[in-house]
């Protein structure tokens, strides 16, 4: 079965991000194709849309390496992402379906009850899965893009401090879905602005690892081949 580029591209992101590839380190075709138990044509393709994504970059004499961004890039994605946050909660209040709203509301449920119980294990995860559905609901193809690739960065560059008060926290996750369930645009951007300052604030750089250390032993076969879509399995209305 011939693996696709997309595929591979979202391993070697998620490598990238979690820290099995450090900055600065070359990714060379041959230990990539090893690692993900693929042909070296898809890994080529991954590296270029990786590059693109400002993940990668093409070194002379040492191809291709990963990215090595500086605090003021880092400062600058985090920036952006707070702009841009609320305008796709302002969107998803005109473009929102029943589907996302039946997600988004299910998500709240789940993180308030284990909020409230002090289950805190699944909260990040969840509070993932509400700002990905709330972009999708945006209807906007170029924005969920846009905000899909600055939470990829931002978890690559940020450790984030658990809330003081998680309640607090998806309070306002449930704010924002009873404004966009409203289809008030305005309200959906302001509380999705305070939210996204509040998350900002909890934002830690992460320390800056010196190159040098080999990656993870290859896992042929461990290619995702696909997305998940949006998951409504499990949420009750």
């Amino acid at each position: 079965m011939r693996i696709p580029a997309h595929s591979v591209c979202t391993a070697i992101r998620d490598d990238i991000v979690s820290g099995v590839f450090e900055r600065g380190s070359r990714l060379t075709e041959e230990l990539l194709a090893r690692r993900y138990g693929v042909s070296r044509v898809p890994v080529r393709e991954a590296l270029r849309t990786l590059e693109s994504e400002g993940f990668v970059v093409a070194r002379r004499h040492a191809g291709a390496c990963v990215a090595e961004p500086t605090e003021l890039e880092a400062a600058d994605l985090l920036e952006v992402r707070t702009l841009l946050e609320p305008l796709g909660a302002a969107r998803a209040a005109q473009r929102r379906t029943e589907a996302h709203l039946k997600v988004l509301r299910g998500l709240v449920r789940l993180g308030q009850d284990r909020a409230r119980r002090g289950e805190s294990e699944d909260l990040r995860s969840l509070g993932d899965w509400f700002h990905e559905t709330l972009a999708q609901a945006s209807g906007s193809p170029g924005l969920i893009a846009l905000l899909t690739q600055l939470r990829h960065k931002t978890a690559w560059m940020y450790a984030v401090d658990r809330p003081a008060r998680p309640v607090d926290s998806w309070a306002e996750h449930g704010a924002i879905v009873d404004a966009v369930a409203r289809g008030d645009a305005e309200r959906a951007r302001v509380l999705a602005a305070h939210h996204a300052e509040r998350a900002a604030a909890a934002h830690r750089l992460r320390r800056t690892d010196r190159p040098g250390r080999p990656p993870a032993a290859p896992r042929a076969g461990r290619v995702r081949t696909s997305q998940h879509p949006v998951n409504t399995a499990g949420i009750r209305n």
